[in-house]
């Protein structure tokens, strides 16, 4: 039920509506010229035999009377400073058009969307007729997506019991009661001028226990971010992704297991040599410089287990899947009690997670299989769920 701040209509009559015989509203960001009319070629592609009602805020170009296409203008409440993910205005933009234009189901495309294929679109359009949350699976390099194979896939999947390998997808198709609260939750986001914050669908979906569906969409072109310094990007990351652990934590402490994994595509292992010299010098200097932050944070095994790292030679540095479980877990603990500044503590994560993308990194080019190594490393964070459930229950007790 919306709060009494709320004024979207979320009443049981909105929240069900087909007026428009199940109509689908897809919800695109600005693109540019080319990029937008390659998308709408793909759409009409997609459903060359449905009526879809395409939100914009581009310049619409004539369609020709046989298209399937209906082209909706909205104006962006702000010019996003984080374009390429979904932030908590598209959420609030989409559910508004949804519910003016009697639509049942919402796809919210991300940008570069126009490398998306029809068949990719249209299996996320079928999925949202019949599932909450549809989440777009992307078959992406060894090298790429590593902050969400280290923290946000395994801390969501052993926390909120989800299987679907990106959180933080570009693409998703939602059920108009998912949409309505998604809007909802944004728009609390927006009364705080916050329309840039990013919302967690999976956690959402989970905490409401909404139906949740993963989709295969291949290839897709992922865009990169704007030139951030690696501090900013991942604390910004990092930060709303903890806050709305802290905001969870009554759902994520009861016992519950994980659905089954889906089989999907693993990408195959690397065999060259990674260049991992930077990171390391960077985790080498921070042990030394923020030896003193970590151990306001971590117990002294962590602390140990850092020390042991820390004279590894390049070619035998490996970051054991327990111990990063634990210092991430322990690093979401220290958010929700302010232990050290938020934004000095983020920044003291940064050199840790460099130190497990180099294993990482080194790992795979010995052969192991990216997607398995990942899979095991979500393995431990659900291995070691009871240490952040305890610690959070008693934040004074360091657990040996």
């Amino acid at each position: 039920m919306a709060s009494a701040q709320t004024n979207i209509d979320l009443t049981s009559n909105a929240m069900t509506s087909t007026t428009a015989t199940g109509s689908l509203l897809i919800s695109l960001g600005s693109l540019p010229q080319e990029a937008f009319e390659a998308t709408l070629a793909n759409l009409a592609l997609a459903f060359p035999n449905d009526t879809v009602l395409v939100a914009t805020p581009d310049a619409a170009p004539q369609l020709s009377s046989g298209s399937p296409l209906r082209l909706i203008p909205y104006t962006p409440t702000a010019v996003s400073a984080t374009p390429w993910v979904l932030t908590a205005a598209d959420y609030l933009n989409a559910y508004k058009l949804a519910q003016e234009n009697n639509a049942a189901t919402c796809l919210l495309l991300g940008a570069e969307c126009q490398s998306l294929r029809p068949e990719a679109i249209r299996a996320l359009a079928k999925s949202a007729l019949t599932s909450d949350l549809s989440v777009a699976h992307y078959d992406l390099g060894p090298r790429e997506g590593l902050a969400n194979s280290a923290i946000l896939y395994p801390v969501t999947r052993a926390l909120f019991g989800t299987r679907p390998r990106f959180p933080l997808a570009l693409d998703l198709g939602l059920s108009l009661r998912m949409a309505g609260r998604l809007a909802n939750i944004a728009q609390r986001s927006a009364a705080t001028s916050q329309d840039d914050s990013f919302l967690w669908p999976l956690a959402e979906a989970a905490s409401a226990n909404f139906t949740i569906t993963e989709v295969e969409v291949t290839p897709r072109t992922i865009p990169q971010p704007s030139a951030r310094d690696l501090n900013s990007l991942f604390g910004l990351i990092a930060g709303s992704f903890f806050s709305d652990i802290d905001a969870k934590a009554s759902f994520w402490q009861r016992a519950r297991g994980t659905h089954p994994a889906p089989i999907l595509p693993q990408t195959a292992s690397v065999s060259e040599p990674p260049d991992i010299a930077p990171m390391l010098e960077a985790f080498r200097l921070a042990y030394t410089n923020l030896h003193e932050i970590w151990s306001l944070v971590l117990p002294p095994n962590s602390l140990l287990g850092l020390k042991k790292l820390s004279i590894l030679q390049p070619e035998n540095f490996r970051m054991p899947d327990n111990l990063w479980a634990r210092i991430v877990y322990d690093f979401v603990l220290a958010y929700r009690l302010r232990t050290i500044n938020r934004g000095h503590l983020l920044g003291a994560l940064t050199p840790l997670y460099l130190a497990w993308v180099a294993s990482h990194l080194t790992l795979i080019s010995t052969g192991t299989a990216p997607e398995k190594h990942i899979q095991d490393l979500a393995v431990a964070f659900e291995a070691d769920k009871p240490y952040l459930v305890s610690r959070w229950r008693w934040p004074d007790r360091f657990n040996p």
